[in-house]
């Protein structure tokens, strides 16, 4: 890899992580969790339905995160990583403990 396509990829994924919610979703569905939208939107209570629905979609469109629609009614529908999604958890374990390497502030 070269400097420039190097940081071409960091701007890359740095597209496809942005969004205040993008990692707090991802956290919540790690390990193989499958989780109905209503209990994903009751975990992170902070977050607004609008704004939730908008993360997922664009996560579903870059490929990290499945949708399955179960057709019933009510209509139930779940989350959870695909396996390149998956794939992230190492990568962000290794961000959170480089994180926690920081010196406190004087």
């Amino acid at each position: 890899m070269t400097p420039l396509s190097a940081a071409s990829g960091v701007e890359n994924v740095l597209r496809i992580l942005e969004g205040r919610w993008k990692l707090v979703i991802l956290f919540h569905l790690f390990g193989g969790k499958v989780l109905r939208f209503s209990d994903l939107e009751r975990a992170i209570s902070a977050i607004s339905q609008k704004m939730l629905i908008q993360q997922l979609r664009q996560m579903e469109a870059d490929g990290i995160v499945r949708r399955i629609v179960h057709h019933q009614v009510p209509p139930k529908v779940e989350y959870c990583l695909t396996d390149w999604g998956q794939a992230l958890c190492p990568a962000l374990d290794a961000l959170l403990k480089w994180a926690a390497l920081r010196e406190p502030e004087a």
